[in-house]
Parts: structure tokens; sequence; C-alpha cells
């Protein structure tokens, strides 16, 4: 009887450590490693595997996750098995979604109606249990065998195999949403960072060619027409030697207005004859060309290029031609003669689009209709930016929302795993009871049951009763708190509330986070704050503070403090909110309440939190805030808003 209890308080004590290492292993294997090793303490567990759905393949596909062996080598967790039913014991589990027990004289026996039943060697004893998700759909199988014939699995085992394989089936559900939110917040902060260069490469363009256009509004051309665009190009690509030819078609000639180049202070000639040079071999093709060093002597020393004006010794050469429609202007000609200095095919596409806009720009100076044809131009194209503004700005507001979103899922995930391992264990001792009750009442039939057998059984009864009592007491505080909190945070309703109370209800709804980690929380808030205004909005705000002192103010395993106080100040309430945890410098203080700024990308942080809170303040709340940090002095915000809101 004794061994019973040690047994059942061995399994209580697995359970609570397989929950704790769900709320702080963000990695799967550490996980599974973890209750390889717990398991190990209640039974035989030399040999233990994990084989997992891969969601980003057909559904009948599954990797060994975890596999440790005494006599078969592990396979590569990257490599990807196909389930087909009776082929093995491990897809039957996952595809009946029922635990299977077998020993050996039976897996043989379906080796020899089907040879290829199983690929690994056969166990004296194997036993699996399928790893379901609320739907009750398959998310793996977890297994365990046994080589030898002293080691079996009894009854008792397979329950708590059973029960072990439901706490690691809700565990190993949270690990994988977190883990896929993570994913999806990653690519597409990485997609929004690639639109924002993007856009300001676009709203460099955008204002050269406004410049551009005014310049051709206010000048006749000449040389500070060609100035400005040559410093306008500039900023755009390398352009330290630069040409500007003009096509003059009345006397099919050429002319140099502009040229700036490291080797001739001065053009080679002032005006030539179409078809000579360069400039004229574009004019020729009418399309823009990029040519590195072996490209352009081919085109000399074959002769398709007739008569090259100036060095021949360069490095990388562009050339665009000006053109609108099939009337040809010029050519834009960018060189280098630095080895280090190649130009791209983006940068060609930049040489080509300034030319054709130099293009309009002349042809603006030259008739009033092709003026009114380049503004048209570039108010489409302005206004096809503020589209791609507004559509940014859209996509931020929706992560920002979804990131709301993802800290109530978490906030269901956590208290989902607090509640099964009391429920669990509520389920154990019951199982238990109810064993012991029927082995009671056959001694009693029996006539056996004397004096001290009743009284051990009372004892039994006591002890179960309790472990019941504290657990349902302790799951029924959990729901409590879920459900206020969780109504709130998805509720924009103002509603009356006390502070101080609806403080210790988010924070008993945070404790799955907080549960393993020496981090002490110190609430200093007077009683009497009874307020009418968003509780959700202040649920939210506290949530954010602490996960982000978790997250960047404390190392993992690190002890600090976190202390948060209110009082009433006329109509208002002040609140503070410390912990003394790394503390952050004055550049990234001044980046706390940007959007996706996090310093802690790919290690949990979205970069959304602290601009959430901001926005929650200022916004629903209708208050101000204010932070105060400094390295290895923590962080310190000080927040007020009114006592009661008004819409």
């Amino acid at each position: 009887m004794e061994s019973r209890l040690t047994r059942l308080e061995a399994v209580q004590t697995v359970l609570l450590e397989i929950g704790r290492k769900s709320s702080s292993c963000t990695d799967i294997s550490e996980f599974l490693q973890a209750v390889h090793s717990a398991l190990g303490r209640i039974m035989y567990a030399a040999n233990f595997f994990v084989a997992l759905s891969d969601h980003e393949r057909p559904a009948n596909m599954v990797r060994f996750v975890y596999y440790v062996d005494e006599v078969d080598e592990a396979p590569d967790r990257e490599e990807l098995f196909e389930l087909v039913a009776g082929e093995s014991p491990t897809a039957a589990v996952i595809l009946s979604r029922a635990t299977i027990v077998m020993t050996a004289a039976e897996h043989h026996s379906k080796r020899e109606a089907n040879a290829g039943f199983g690929i690994g060697t056969v166990a004296e004893h194997w036993m699996g249990c399928p790893l379901l998700d609320q739907s009750h759909q398959a998310l793996g199988a977890v297994v365990i065998q046994s080589y030898d014939k002293e080691h079996t699995f009894s009854d008792e085992d397979q329950a708590l195999f059973a029960l072990i394989a439901n706490h690691v089936s809700s565990a190993l559900q949270g690990l994988q949403s977190m883990d896929r939110l993570e994913r999806a917040v990653l690519e597409r902060t990485a997609q929004l960072q690639h639109e924002v260069a993007e856009r300001r490469r676009a709203e460099n363009i955008q204002r050269g060619l406004y410049e551009l256009a005014n310049l051709s509004a206010t000048a006749t051309g000449g040389s500070r027409l060609n100035l400005r665009l040559h410093q306008i190009i500039s900023e755009l690509v390398p352009a330290k030697n630069f040409l500007m030819a003009l096509y003059h078609p009345d006397t099919k000639e050429i002319s140099i207005p502009y040229f700036v180049d490291e080797k001739d202070e001065h053009a080679p000639v002032k005006r030539f004859d179409y078809g000579v040079g360069m400039s004229s071999y574009v004019l020729q093709r009418k399309q823009a060309m990029l040519l590195d060093r072996d490209g352009f002597r081919a085109l000399v020393d074959s002769g398709e290029m007739e008569h090259p004006l100036g060095h021949v010794g360069i490095a990388s050469w562009m050339g665009a031609p000006m053109l609108l429609g099939d009337q040809a202007y010029g050519v834009i000609i960018v060189q280098s003669y630095d080895d280090t200095v190649q130009y791209t095919q983006a940068d060609l596409d930049i040489l080509a689009f300034m030319a054709s806009h130099v293009a309009v720009a002349i042809a603006r100076m030259q008739a009033d209709r092709q003026i009114r044809m380049s503004k048209e131009q570039l108010e489409e194209q302005n206004a096809a930016l503020e589209s791609a503004l507004t559509s940014l700005k859209d996509a931020q507001g929706e992560l920002v929302r979804q990131e709301k979103l993802a800290s109530l899922g978490r906030l269901v995930a956590g208290v989902a795993h607090e509640i099964n391992t009391p429920l669990g264990i509520c389920v154990t001792a019951t199982s238990h009871l109810v064993e012991e009750l029927k082995l009671t009442r056959e001694d009693m039939a029996s006539g056996v049951l004397d004096e001290d057998g009743l009284k051990q059984f009372f004892d039994i009864i006591d002890q179960s009763l309790k472990i019941m009592t504290t657990n349902t007491q302790r799951a029924a505080a959990l729901v409590r708190s879920f459900k206020q909190v969780a109504v709130d945070q998805s509720s924009d309703d103002i509603r009356s509330f006390n502070l101080r109370k609806y403080l210790d209800e988010v924070l008993l709804s945070l404790q799955p986070k907080l549960k393993g980690k020496p981090i002490q929380i110190e609430i200093n808030c007077e009683e009497h704050i009874n307020m009418a205004s968003f509780p959700g909005a202040i649920s939210q705000i506290v949530t954010n503070m602490v996960v982000n002192s978790l997250v960047h103010g404390f190392e993992e395993g690190q002890s600090g403090k976190i202390t948060i106080s209110g009082k009433v100040d006329g109509d208002f309430v002040d609140f503070d909110y410390s912990d003394d945890g790394a503390g952050m410098d004055s550049s990234t203080l001044g980046q706390l309440f940007d959007p996706f700024f996090t310093t802690k990308r790919g290690s949990g942080g979205s970069g959304l939190g602290a601009h959430i809170l901001f926005n929650l303040v200022t916004g629903a709340l209708g208050g101000t805030v204010k932070v105060v940090s400094a390295p290895g002095m923590g962080l310190h915000y000080k927040l007020r808003f009114p006592k009661i809101k008004r819409k």
C-alpha cells in the first residue's frame, strides 16, 4: 500500500514537471528529453521514441523527432516516413488513434502474416499511445518498449503511460503553435522590412523625379540642369564618370553638353556624326545596355561598335537612351574604371528609368503638351506609392491585431496546461480510490478485513480526498481568473472594477509564464481604487509588461523582482511598473515604442508588445506613458490615466 502511495506521489511530481517544462521549453527535442527522463523515474523507459506528423508535408508523413533505443540506431530527425496501414505498429497507433500493446509473440505473428510489418528489432513488450489534439486528430505517437522479459508493462504502467501521453499531447500543441506563430511573424517582418527598403528606394527615385520636373519647368536647359541631373543620378547609383549626349535629328549629329570623367578633363569631342562611338551604338538599338570589361573590349575588337571615343580601359559600363516613344533625345552613360565598382541589372534599371524621365523633361521644355504628359505620369506613380504606403499601414495594423490575439492564445494555452495537471491528478487519485475500494470490499466479503486494514483504507481515502480537494480548488481558481481576463481582453466595453482585485486576477492568469522562474512580483496598489474603464486594456498592458520583462529583462534562470503600484491622484490613477532586470541604453530606449523593434528577434520577441502598450495607454485609456531605464538599472514605466473613462 505504501508503494502505491509512493508511486502516486512520484506520478504527481512527474506530471507537474512535464507541465513546468512545457511552459519553459521552446525546443520540442529538449521538452521530449525531459519527458523521457521524468518517465524513467516511474517505470522502465530505456527504449523510448516519439513520431510526429509533419504539418508542412502531407498528413501521412511523420518524423521521429526523439529516439532512444538500446538496439536499433536512431533515424535522421529530418527523414520523413510514410504511414501505411498494417505495415508498422507505430503507423497503426497513429492511424487508429488508439493505444496498442504488443508482445513479441504477437509481433512475430503479424510479421509472418505481413513480411513488411515493422522495420526495427522485435521487442519483448511494445506499447504505443497516440498523441491527439483537442479535435481528437493525431499529432503522432509516443512509444516505449522492452527487449527482455524482466521488464514488461503492467496494466497500471499502461494507464500511467496513457496519462503521460495525454499531457505530452497538450504540451506539444502549445509548442507547435508557438513555433508556427513565431515563424509567421518572422517571415512577415522580413517581408515588411524588404517592402520598407523598396519604398525608401522608390521615394528617392520619386524625389529625384520631382526635382527633375521642377528643373525642367523653371530652367531652359544648360549646365545647371545637367549638373543637377548628375547629382540626382549619383544619389541612386555610383556615377563618378558621367556623360550626357544629345541627339540632333535635323543634322544627324550627337553633341556632348555635359562630361565628367576621372581620366579626361574635357570630352574628347564636343560634336560628332551619328553612328560614331557608344552613344550611337545605344541609340541605334534603343535599349539600355550593361557591359563589363570583357564585353566592352569585345565590342571594340570586333568592330561592331565603330570609332570608340575616350578611354576604353573601363571596368563596368552602363548606357541608357533618352527615349520618348520612338523619338530619341540622347543617351546617359555612366562608367567605372574601378574593379570594385561593378554595375548590376538593378542599377541599369534605375538609370534607364531616369533616362526615360530626362527625355520627358527635355520634351517638356520643348512643348507644353509633353509637359502635361510628364506630369500625369508622375501623379500616377505618386498615387501608386501612396497606395503602397496605405497597404503597408494596413498590414502593420493587421499584425498588431494578430499579436493581441496571439497573446490571448498563449494565455489560453498556458491556462489549459495548468488546468490539465490538477485535473489529471484528480483522475489518477479517483482511479486509485476506486481500486482500493474494490480491494477493501473483497477483503470484507472474504472476512479477512481487520481493524488495521480498515484504518489503512480510511487513511488512503483521507489522503486521496486531500489531493483531490487541493487540485480541484487550484483548477477552479485558474478557470475563474482566466474567464474574467479572457473576456476582458476580447471585449471593448467599459465596465466597473476594482484595480487591485483585477491585478490579482491578471497575475494569476500569468502564472504559467512565471512558473519555474525565480521572479518575485510585488503589488503595492491601494485597495479602494474603483474604476470605470477598459479592463481588457489594463490586462493587455500588464501582460505585455510582465512578458517583456521575462523575455528582455532577465536571462534564463536569473532571479529578479517586479514591482507594480497604483494610487489615486484626484480623478486620475498613477500606475507604476518596474523591474530590476538588465535595462536598456538610451538608443534602445528611444526605439522602445516603435513597431517591430526588438532586441530578441528569433528568441521570442515580436517587436509589438511595447507598441501595443503605448497605443492602449494613450488611446483606449486616454492617458500618458513615460519610461525610464539605463543599463543594469532595470526598466520603469510611469502611467497616468483617468479613473473614469468617458466615451
